[in-house]
């Protein structure tokens, strides 16, 4: 279920180049790409940055012991999705 506004994606496309320093556009990053690995390449260290990141911007924090963060950093729908849902 696709619950992100292209707004809200949008947003957090930019938060991923701007944290991490990418040199890269906003429409670089599709939506369904991978964020990790093969798709744009991020790490572990990467995800940790991004996590601090969008606790500072949404007030949620982001747990590096959960279980299902590989899920939620899968792709920018699946993060979005997340941070949709979770935001305060």
């Amino acid at each position: 279920m696709k619950l992100n506004s292209p707004d809200l994606q949008n947003q957090v496309a930019q938060l991923i180049i701007d944290t991490l320093n990418l040199d890269i556009e906003v429409l670089d990053i599709k939506p369904e790409d991978y964020l990790f690995g093969e798709g744009l390449g991020l790490d572990s260290i990467d995800a940790l940055e991004l996590a601090m990141a969008i606790t500072n911007i949404y007030g949620f924090q982001l747990r590096a012991d959960d279980a299902n963060n590989k899920n939620i950093f899968r792709s920018l729908n699946s993060l979005t999705d997340y941070i949709q849902i979770n935001r305060q």
